[in-house]
């Protein structure tokens, strides 16, 4: 008899303590305004209510009991600390990354079994501190992994001075969990955007954020200077498994790219990379889209995810809206084995949740 897998959300998030007083103590975004008691992340976009399940473990265990959630892999959302920039900010930068990777560490042992979490680095303090941070990871025995943006040191991913962290982190053992936080100019939606809320950055500007952060890293060639760099990334890819077959052609066709590379002909194809080095979650909503997300980097390389709590739709039976609609797409796309797979057995073997 086959025994059932458990259900695993690999994309929930948790903001501590340490993080919230850090924010308290600020007065710019990112901070917490007291007034309103909201969380505000940039000047141009509305706080979000600074509610228990932003913060509370015990709210986030009670959301995975009513949900059937077995197991939680937390990680600190965006801007995660990229905003400590500040010449005081930046020497803090390692020991506010130490201290709220311990707390998440102790939230975790306290729920033994149900909580795991992604670390977060002090990507503004500087290379040595770092990676002095990447190696201390090993001692917390419920990391499983790193959060963080698209840029670091004021540098884009695809710059050489960032190399050295992406091969610790692989060396490391530690697959990083890149989410979209600078999403794209706000021009970009046009003079209206501001009455549409936050619909354009979040639903468009994330997802292709993503798109455009993985093939930076691919033409930097980081995944051949870097063969067993993991990454996981979020919103089943962005808009990438509808993409990659154009990101190809155009790459075959540009004569400055392929120039500037002559010397590399052994180029591992991005269909290859996205079978080798890359896992997406499934928050997708639509068992179409999933079917994409399968298809670019293969059914086990797929894991479920809810974004809680920061897509609150409630149905009228009370259940989470992103947990549902994830679950059937799951179900609905792949069937009911290979859905298990994704919503818990892949996210056991990848990320070694025994």
């Amino acid at each position: 008899m086959m025994t059932k897998k458990p259900v695993v959300d690999i994309h929930s998030h948790l903001f501590p303590k340490t993080w919230i007083s850090l924010l308290q103590s600020r007065t710019v975004p990112p901070f917490i305004d007291t007034n309103a008691n909201t969380l505000v992340n940039r000047p141009w976009v509305t706080g979000k209510p600074l509610l228990p399940n932003l913060y509370d473990v015990a709210t986030k265990i009670g959301f995975m009991e009513e949900h059937g959630i077995d197991v939680s892999v937390l990680s600190l959302g965006n801007p995660w600390l990229d905003f400590l920039t500040t010449e005081d900010d930046r020497a803090a930068a390692g020991d506010v990354a130490a201290e709220i990777n311990e707390e998440m560490e102790a939230m975790c042992a306290d729920h033994e079994g149900a909580l795991y979490f992604f670390a977060t680095l002090p990507l503004t303090a500087g290379m040595d501190v770092v990676l002095h941070q990447i190696t201390s990871l090993s001692s917390l025995q419920h990391c499983r992994g790193v959060v963080m943006g698209y840029a670091g040191f004021g540098a884009a991913l695809d710059d050489p001075s960032f190399l050295p962290v992406l091969k610790g982190l692989a060396e490391a053992n530690l697959p990083t969990f890149f989410h979209p936080n600078y999403g794209l100019p706000g021009d970009v939606f046009g003079p209206c955007c501001g009455q549409h809320g936050q619909v354009l950055p979040i639903s468009l500007g994330f997802t292709t954020e993503t798109t455009i952060a993985f093939t930076m890293l691919y033409l930097a060639q980081v995944f051949d200077e870097v063969l067993s760099l993991q990454i996981i990334l979020p919103h089943a890819g962005g808009t990438l498994p509808s993409v990659v077959g154009r990101i190809e052609a155009c790459i075959a066709n540009d004569k400055a790219w392929q120039s500037r590379l002559a010397s590399h002909p052994q180029r591992t194809t991005i269909h290859d990379v996205l079978r080798q080095n890359v896992f997406l979650d499934g928050i997708t909503f639509d068992k179409g889209a999933l079917r994409a997300a399968v298809d670019a980097v293969g059914i086990d390389r797929v894991m479920f995810g809810t974004d809680h709590p920061l897509f609150p739709s409630l149905r009228q039976d009370g259940k989470y809206d992103a947990m549902v609609k994830n679950q059937d797409a799951a179900r609905d796309c792949c069937g009911d084995e290979s859905g298990e797979c994704i919503m818990g057995g892949n996210a056991v073997e990848i990320l070694n949740l025994r």
